[in-house]
């Protein structure tokens, strides 16, 4: 079953203080699965990349690396219509989220998917909402 798929997971695998036996689990279900993302997983994903080569974690190139590697993976990025400011306003107030976690929520709400992340809010918020946890 398809599932959605936050960057805290995506982030253990290249950054080594955020590997986990549960990210190294989630990359091996994308062996057999796909997944979800927002769109805003894009900007999230360049950031973070961005952040770990300045921090001097990873080469520029090593990031440039991962880039083409995440892409080459079963993620498909939502093309679906946005989720508008005040859903998202709504769904961070309600579960207190950053309104970028409320999109991962929403997402799999809307999907009625399982959502796979290493964020103990969001993981909370998607349990309160009734949403399995991969």
């Amino acid at each position: 079953m398809p599932f959605v798929l936050d960057n805290s997971v995506v982030t253990g695998w290249y950054v080594a203080d955020q590997a986990s036996d549960y990210t190294r689990a989630v990359a091996l279900r994308l062996t057999q699965d796909r997944a979800l993302v927002p769109a805003l997983w894009q900007l999230e994903l360049a950031n973070v990349l961005k952040t770990v080569c300045t921090r001097g974690k990873l080469s520029q190139q090593q990031g440039r690396e991962i880039l083409d590697a995440l892409a080459e993976l079963p993620i498909d990025i939502d093309s679906g219509p946005a989720p508008g400011q005040r859903q998202l306003f709504e769904l961070a107030m309600r579960y207190q989220l950053s309104s970028y976690d409320a999109a991962y929520l929403e997402l799999a709400m809307r999907h009625g998917l399982p959502i796979a992340t290493q964020d103990a809010a969001l993981r909370a918020a998607a349990q309160l909402a009734g949403l399995a946890i991969v």
